[in-house]
């Protein structure tokens, strides 16, 4: 199983990585974990991951920049089905637009549009830091054998807000409603880090890694 971690420059790959490579070796003894940029790998990928760290805007032109990449991801993903997750920042990118420092497109796989945090509570700081239970409205593979309210972790200014309630996996609360896990047919995007997660965190990798959508 060859599983791609997409380098697009925007940071923070390698913890992803670790902890995607960790979790594949506790479900399969067959499976190759490899950050690349190039398109070539991401033809032979069995399930992509698009990391994400820093500006909706910042991260959609990494992307952009690299040659073939988004014509490529849309082959991939929603053509040929590849099982495809998006972590943090690289799940906003599944929306339709991101409304950071200007409107921009993002890749449209999810009609919704990602805005800036705003808690009814005041005192509570931007960006959203720290542990944060999530609450499910419906299950999913990728998060079976999980506590009913699982601790993860979370570091965003920004959120996706969707068109959709059926797309949304499970929210997780900070002065409202945030979506913390969307999904649909092959595509899971989360909005908390995995790999900061601890054990269920590494739970979620795992699963996915297994996924059959």
């Amino acid at each position: 199983m060859k599983i791609i971690v997409i380098d697009y420059g925007s940071g923070n790959l390698r913890s992803a990585a670790r902890a995607v490579e960790t979790a594949a070796n506790s479900v399969t003894r067959n499976s190759n974990v490899k950050v690349s940029s190039e398109v070539v790998d991401l033809k032979e990928a069995d399930r992509i991951i698009l990391p994400g760290q820093g500006s909706f805007g910042d991260c959609m032109n990494g992307l952009a920049a690299l040659e073939g990449m988004l014509e490529c991801l849309e082959v991939a993903v929603i053509q040929r089905g590849i099982p495809f997750m998006g972590i943090c920042v690289g799940m906003q990118l599944m929306a339709a637009k991101g409304l950071e420092h200007g409107e921009r497109s993002g890749l449209g796989w999810f009609p919704g549009s990602v805005g800036r945090l705003q808690p009814s509570d005041n005192t509570l700081k931007i960006p959203h830091m720290g542990w944060n239970d999530l609450t499910f409205h419906r299950t999913h593979p990728v998060f079976s054998g999980l506590p009913k309210s699982p601790h993860m972790y979370f570091v965003h200014s920004y959120a996706y807000t969707a068109n959709d309630h059926d797309e949304i996996i499970a929210h997780a609360d900070y002065g409202g409603l945030i979506s913390a896990a969307i999904g649909r047919d092959n595509l899971i995007g989360v909005q908390f880090h995995p790999d900061k997660s601890q054990e269920q965190g590494l739970k979620v990798l795992a699963n996915f890694v297994v996924w059959q959508p």
